[in-house]
C-alpha cells in the first residue's frame, strides 16, 4: 500500500519527530510513504480567520499536491477536520474522502490496533476537539494505547474537555484559554502519570507550555511517538527513565 505524509505546518516547524515516527509507524506496517515535497498549509488558520480566498488557493493547491494518492495521512485531528469539513464548503470534494487522521487510518483502514508498540510508562490521553467531534475517532486512540506493551492507560478526569487552545482562540482569548489549559493539566497531574499524550500537536503545544510554567512533572508527547516505539527501538527519554 502506498500512501502520502500530509504532515502539516505546526509538526513540520515545530515538531518534526512525530512526522519521524508516523513514517517509522507506518513502514513497519508495511506501508509504502512518500512525502509530496509541494505541500503545504492546509488553509486553515486562514479561513477560521474570515479570510476565505486565500484559504481557497491553499486548497487548490493541497488538493493538487496530494491528487495522485488514493491514501493521506496526517498525525492531526485538527488538519484532517479542516480537510474533510471545510474544503467541500470550498469546492475540494476529491481530497477530504481520501483523507484520513492517522489514528483512524491504523484501524479503519489496516484494520490494526496492536502496532507492536513497547512504551514501559504510564499515560493519559487526552482526545483533542476536532479527533473528538468533527473526526468521531471515538475509542480509536485508546483502543492502539491499550494494545501498546508496558503501557498503562490512566483515565483523563474530564477527557471531554477542551483544552483551551482553539487555534486563534488562544490569541483573542487568552485568559480564558489559559484557565482551560489550567484545569487540563491538573486533571492529567492528577493521574500521576508519566505522559499526557493527545493525536493534536496544537493541543500539546498549548498544554507543553502550562505544563513546563508549573513545572509539572508531565511529557507532552504525541501518540505517533508512543506507537513508533518498539523493544529493539525504545522512546526513552531521560525524564520517563526509571
Amino acid at each position: 500500500m502506498r500512501v502520502a505524509l500530509f504532515v502539516t505546518c505546526v509538526n513540520d516547524a515545530l515538531f518534526p519527530a512525530t512526522g519521524i515516527a508516523t513514517v517509522t509507524l507506518l513502514e513497519r506496517l508495511g506501508v509504502t510513504v512518500d512525502f509530496p515535497a509541494a505541500q503545504t498549509c492546509c488553509g486553515q488558520p486562514q479561513f477560521n480567520s474570515g479570510y476565505r480566498r486565500a484559504a481557497e488557493g491553499l486548497v487548490r493547491h493541497t488538493a493538487r499536491a496530494f491528487a495522485a494518492y488514493e491514501y493521506v495521512v496526517t498525525p492531526s485531528g485538527s488538519c484532517a477536520a479542516m480537510v474533510r469539513e471545510q474544503y467541500p464548503r470550498l469546492g475540494e470534494t476529491s481530497l477530504p474522502k481520501r483523507t484520513y487522521e492517522l489514528t483512524e487510518f491504523l484501524v479503519d483502514v489496516l484494520h490494526i490496533t496492536d502496532v507492536g508498540a513497547y512504551f514501559p510508562h504510564t499515560v493519559t490521553y487526552h482526545p483533542s476537539c476536532h479527533g473528538l467531534r468533527t473526526l468521531g475517532l471515538g475509542d480509536r486512540p485508546r483502543r492502539l494505547l491499550h494494545a501498546v506493551k508496558g503501557l498503562e492507560l490512566r483515565e483523563l478526569p474530564g477527557a471531554d474537555e477542551c483544552c483551551g487552545f482553539g487555534g486563534t482562540f488562544a490569541v483573542k482569548n487568552a485568559d480564558v484559554s489559559v484557565a482551560m489549559g489550567q484545569d487540563k493539566v491538573r486533571s492529567a497531574v492528577s493521574t500521576r502519570a508519566d505522559v499526557l499524550c493527545a493525536a493534536d500537536n496544537s493541543c500539546l503545544t498549548h498544554l507543553g507550555g502550562l505544563i513546563r510554567r508549573q513545572q509539572e512533572p508531565l511529557r507532552p508527547l504525541h501518540i505517533a511517538e508512543i506507537l513508533s516505539a518498539t523493544e529493539q527501538h525504545p522512546y526513552l527519554p531521560a525524564e520517563l527513565t526509571r
